[in-house]
Formats: C-alpha cells, sequence, structure tokens
C-alpha cells in the first residue's frame, strides 16, 4: 500500500532526479569504460549490494564490519578513481559553451539537428602514413567534447584548414614548427607546438617515446584520440581513453576515428 502511495506522489521532481542520475551513471560509465577502473566499479557495486543485503537480512555483525568499511570507502574511491575523476570534472570545466557541441552536444536527445564532426580524417591520417614512410615524428590531437584552449597558450596559436600538405609541411624536420604536438578541431588546425601532459604510466614499453607518452596523457585526461607517427619505426599509433587501439589496416583506422568523432 505505501509503494502504492508512493507511485501517487510521483511528480516532476522525482522525473528530473531519475534522469539527472541515468546521466549520471552514463558518463561515469564513459569514463572508465575499456579501462581497468571498470573492473573495480564493478566490484564496488558487487560490495554494495551485498552490504545492503545483509543489512537486509539483520546480520549485524557483518553488517557493521561491512559499514566500517564503507565509511572509508570515499577516501578509497577518490585514490583509487582520481584519474577519472579528474577528467570528469574537466569534461564539466572546459566545456565549449559557445559551440552547438557544446551543453546541448551531449544531450543529443535534446538537439534538433545531428552535430557532425567535419574533421578531414582522411587527410589526416593519409598524411600520418606519408610520414610514416620517411619516419618523420607526429603528434596529432583531434578534440571532441572537452575543450583543449587550456593547452593553445603552451605552444602557436593558429587557424588553418586541415590539408595533407599542410600537415606533412607543419611536421617536416627542418620546419621550426615540428617540435610538440598540434591540435585540430572541426577541420582546424587551432594550434602547433603544443606541450601535452605526460602520462606517469610505468607499464609503457620502453620503445614507446615522448610522443607516445604524451598521446597517452592528453587521452587520459580529456576525452580527446590522438595520432602518433614514430619518429624511429615509422609506425602510426592511435591512442584513445589513455589506451593504443589496435588497427590491421589503414581503412580500419579510418573507420575507428571517424566512429569515436561522431
Amino acid at each position: 500500500m505505501d509503494i502504492l502511495k508512493d507511485l501517487l506522489n510521483f511528480n516532476i521532481l522525482d522525473t528530473v532526479d531519475i534522469i539527472l542520475v541515468a546521466l549520471l551513471l552514463y558518463y561515469v560509465y564513459k569514463l572508465i569504460r575499456g579501462t581497468v577502473a571498470i573492473n573495480i566499479f564493478i566490484g564496488i557495486v558487487i560490495f554494495y549490494l551485498f552490504f545492503l543485503l545483509v543489512d537486509a537480512l539483520e546480520m549485524h555483525m557483518l553488517t557493521r564490519i561491512l559499514g566500517g568499511f564503507m565509511s572509508v570507502g570515499i577516501i578509497a574511491l577518490i585514490v583509487v578513481f582520481q584519474p577519472e575523476i579528474r577528467k570528469f570534472l574537466l569534461m564539466i570545466g572546459s566545456t565549449n559553451f559557445g559551440k552547438k557541441s557544446g551543453v546541448l552536444g551531449r544531450f543529443k536527445f535534446l538537439a534538433n539537428t545531428v552535430n557532425e564532426n567535419t574533421t578531414d580524417t582522411e587527410a589526416i591520417i593519409d598524411a600520418c602514413v606519408k610520414m610514416g614512410s620517411s619516419k618523420t615524428g607526429a603528434l596529432i590531437v583531434l578534440e571532441r567534447n572537452n575543450n583543449l584552449d587550456f593547452l593553445i597558450e603552451t605552444g602557436d596559436e593558429m587557424n588553418i584548414k586541415v590539408t595533407q600538405p599542410i600537415l606533412e609541411s607543419i611536421f617536416f624536420k627542418n620546419s621550426p614548427l615540428h617540435d610538440g604536438a598540434i591540435i585540430i578541431a572541426n577541420n582546424i588546425i587551432k594550434a602547433t607546438r603544443v606541450i601535452l601532459p605526460v602520462t606517469n604510466k610505468k607499464s609503457i614499453p620502453s620503445r614507446f617515446g615522448l610522443r607516445h607518452k604524451a598521446a597517452i596523457g592528453i587521452t587520459e585526461k580529456t576525452d580527446a584520440i590522438a595520432l602518433v607517427v614514430s619518429e624511429e619505426s615509422g609506425q602510426v599509433s592511435y591512442v584513445n581513453n589513455g589506451e593504443f587501439v589496435l588497427f590491421n589496416d589503414t581503412q580500419e583506422l579510418k573507420e575507428k576515428i571517424k566512429a569515436d568523432l561522431t
């Protein structure tokens, strides 16, 4: 009877509450999917459900023991999920309110139109392959939802349309712009010679240099994706969410990047 009464008292604020919780859970999942943190998150959910079960069964001793862990659990969560929390706060704080893909762009079901990323991925990847054949090192960062303007001041601000020759000339070994990374957003090169944060991961193989560590670092801290051309081997690497993304050939790489940019 009480349940029926609660259902009858269901109002608009309850609906908003449910929507906000659903969105929060969606973004938490989006941040940690494909990482080790997803397994930790699942473990925490199972632990919490077990705690609710023993509490409902009035197993007092076990409830107190698990409750002790729960009381200090927030500190453990902050320590374990520090990179994900940082990324989540950055995602909120760096929202580009001036773009159509800003606030409403995050909630596609509220938008009247579908926002498409206009970045010429064909030109970018073809340039990477060409540079790889001559073992020309390159680091390209593609902006998604997180605004990367806070990194522009570390390099040289630009406003150049993306083309294959332009990319190749920027990273040409004798070019004054070839050091550091470039940032691309909606087919515009926003900055060159950008200094990126480097990952603290110790598990990265020694064959990967500073460019690869910087690509992992920026994709750990934001939702950007990165392409790296190795100066030693000429190999093209794709980095997303702090991890190397495997691909079989150039066509598959193009499809993966196009899918991740939408």
